[in-house]
């Protein structure tokens, strides 16, 4: 940081037309308003750790329940009680999920209760490769076509016969489009399909970059590679200037907004803007006296989708980032601490791992480890290799003084 800052001020004695105290006093307010400067290593350590455990317990606690649309179903089979612990898929509900338009069936067949759904594979993978290849020097750019062919599609290898690691979990259909496109030699550009649906897979880059730019490079290149579709892309830039900015010390409101704000989408501001109002209306209005408000509050948020299968379902509940956007935004808004959010959502049902992993990241980073539950991060079937990823990158590995 000081080396930078000493380059900064050298190039600021070189200007001819402005005064250097005026230059100077840029350079100073960048690195005062920094995480850089603001964060210790331990206390940045810690939020980024938060982020990752945050999205992938948050994710692992809706196994048992991912893809059932029907809250009332969900509330009953878990006697009535608000989840507080990792389940195997369809666990209570005869080992099947209804996922409405798909039929009801086991979506991660070779998952047991601890195990993430392929939402929360998909950050793992990631942390994975970013462990590999950026163990010392965090500030080597970010190439996604080095990310996707030296381990992402290594964990697909043999995805056509069900034989495979990512096999485990329900690979999606935009997934099968790109390693099928691949398979043919389309460029990975122009590989992945025009799906709408809200993927996040990008936890880890907190553990690598201190840059908000590189981070959205990393949020949006891991997102269009797979669904080629503007709604999710400038979802996961919000997403991850959301928590650069909580990493900053801004509080969820003011990051949410902020972030909002910086977005260059009219729906990003929209749907920013619905959650807040809705979270207004099921705390404070008619709505808020309902048994199933948070189910009520997501499905009003979406119109309904025709998906052309067996029957039609409210988005708010389904994949599509126009109800999984606005619909994570509510949960951390309303309960604001990741247990409780997590818990909440995972009752809700529908693509709720949709939802998951940004709840999971916001309110990770917001309250850090303390935040998530021990029984939680001890009973992550990936828990303890997810701490040794960590404890490699360059800005959660232990030892160093300050970032």
């Amino acid at each position: 940081s000081f080396q930078s800052f000493g380059m900064l001020m050298s190039r600021a004695t070189r200007c001819r037309t402005t005064p250097f105290w005026t230059i100077a006093g840029v350079v100073l307010a960048r690195f005062v308003t920094s995480p850089v400067a603001a964060l210790s290593r331990s206390e940045w350590a810690d939020r980024a750790e938060g982020a990752v455990f945050g999205a992938m317990t948050a994710d692992a606690l809706c196994l048992g329940s991912h893809y059932e649309y029907d809250a009332v179903k969900i509330k009953k089979a878990y006697g009535g009680q608000t989840i507080d612990r990792f389940l195997s898929p369809g666990e209570h509900m005869g080992g099947m999920t209804h996922g409405v338009g798909w039929g009801a069936r086991t979506y991660h067949p070779g998952k047991k209760a601890g195990g993430n759904t392929d939402y929360g594979d998909g950050n793992l993978y990631l942390l994975e490769y970013l462990a590999e290849a950026y163990p010392v020097e965090q500030h080597s750019p970010f190439v996604i076509d080095q990310f996707v062919n030296d381990h992402w599609k290594k964990q697909y290898s043999g995805w056509q016969s069900g034989k495979c690691r990512a096999c485990a979990a329900w690979i999606d259909t935009m997934t099968k489009t790109v390693l099928g496109n691949l398979e043919k030699g389309a460029p990975l550009a122009q590989a992945g399909g025009v799906s709408n649906a809200q993927i996040v897979r990008f936890a880890g880059a907190f553990a690598v970059y201190n840059d908000e730019e590189e981070l959205v490079k990393v949020a949006r290149k891991t997102t269009e590679f797979t669904n080629r579709n503007a709604q999710p892309i400038d979802a996961s830039e919000f997403w991850a200037r959301t928590v650069f900015r909580i990493l900053q010390g801004d509080d969820l409101e003011k990051a949410i907004q902020s972030a909002a704000a910086s977005s260059s989408s009219q729906f990003i501001k929209s749907k920013v803007q619905q959650a807040i109002e809705k979270v207004k209306e099921a705390t404070e209005g008619p709505l808020s006296k309902e048994e199933f408000v948070d189910d009520l509050a997501l499905t009003s948020m979406a119109r309904l989708w025709e998906v052309g299968k067996t029957e039609p379902i409210k988005v708010g509940k389904a994949s599509p980032t126009e109800g999984t956007l606005p619909g994570a935004i509510y949960f951390i808004l309303k309960y604001k601490d990741l247990k409780t959010a997590a818990q909440a959502n995972a009752m809700v049902g529908g693509d709720n791992a949709s939802r998951a992993v940004p709840i999971g990241m916001v309110l990770g980073a917001y309250q850090g480890m303390k935040g998530i539950p021990d029984e939680w991060v001890q009973s992550l079937t990936e828990g303890k290799h997810i701490s040794k990823l960590l404890a490699t990158l360059p800005l959660t590995s232990r030892g160093a003084d300050e970032l």
